[in-house]
């Protein structure tokens, strides 16, 4: 056999052990295909992913590029080496990787600051995951633009670093949009999230209290109305109805209602909650489920 039938050999296999989740070994082998043939691009593709993701990015940054070098119209490649430098906020990089790939972005080494418009993204895909719209600020990262569970660890107003492979899809206002897997948090938001249970007279309290939180700038959702759960073959396909449990229809005048509302001020929230608040109407719990990440200023 020949050093290339060799390189194959031992490619395929790292492939495989790979695919069964046994990466450890497949790296170790795919090193060994890099000994005996280092100008491999699928090769160094193969390990940019695992490093990709294992939020490895220097790792990952590093064999995308070779890839790249090797072979300049590689799609895929091209795709992963401008995550990861992203990632590592290694403009120059991914802005020459996303004109590569065809995309209206200049050149230079300043973060990519755009409006791609929404889009919904996957929290936590490997956990209790989280489906939750987002605004896209570039091709691979997004701006929060609903309140996450508190479990979920992120906030409200978060930017976070997602992928550029589809898995799933979400229809608003008649229209398809892919998800994206969240690969981790990009940037917090200065936004704690909490639950607000309310004794309302009916929906119209619920609706007045939205729309003077909105005109405050706090964000808010009604999680009595909004919520629902999917089975993960919906979550990571086309939900359909069969699958798709509705929010629950809450009588009009059910006197017990929760909503999500997110800020980085509580005394302005509890000021709101004040201000809305009457002898018919009135907050029975404020809780916050998740205080916003430090960050520097």
């Amino acid at each position: 056999m020949t050093a290339h039938d060799v390189a194959e050999e031992l490619h395929q296999q790292a492939l495989d052990l790979s695919d069964e989740g046994r990466e450890d070994e497949a790296l170790a082998l795919y090193r060994q295909v890099l000994e005996l043939d280092y100008a491999r691009p699928t090769t160094h593709y193969n390990i940019g992913l695992i490093h990709k993701y294992r939020g490895e990015w220097a790792e990952s940054q590093r064999h995308n590029q070779f890839a790249v070098d090797l072979d300049p119209e590689d799609e895929a490649a091209n795709w992963n080496l401008a995550i990861a430098a992203t990632a590592r906020k290694d403009w120059r990089t991914a802005r020459a990787a996303w004109h590569r790939l065809g995309l209206r972005i200049e050149p230079g080494d300043t973060p990519i600051e755009s409006d791609l418009g929404i889009t919904p993204v996957r929290l936590n895909p490997d956990e209790s995951a989280e489906v939750v719209w987002a605004r896209r600020i570039d091709p691979v990262r997004a701006r929060l633009i609903n309140i996450p569970y508190g479990e979920s660890g992120f906030c409200y107003g978060d930017v976070v670093l997602h992928d550029g492979a589809a898995v799933g899809h979400r229809e608003y206002e008649g229209r398809e949009y892919s998800v994206f897997n969240v690969l981790e948090l990009f940037e917090p938001s200065p936004n704690s999230t909490y639950e607000a249970e309310l004794r309302v007279s009916g929906q119209a309290d619920v609706e007045e209290l939205l729309a003077l939180l909105d005109e405050r700038d706090i964000a808010c959702e009604d999680w009595s109305q909004s919520v629902r759960i999917l089975c993960r073959q919906c979550s990571e396909g086309h939900p359909h109805e069969e699958h798709e449990p509705q929010p629950v229809e809450l009588d009009e005048h059910s006197p017990v209602r929760v909503i999500a509302i997110a800020g980085p001020d509580e005394a302005a929230i509890r000021q709101a909650l004040d201000d809305w608040s009457t002898t018919n109407r009135q907050l029975t719990r404020l809780d916050q489920i998740l205080q916003a990440e430090e960050f520097d200023t």
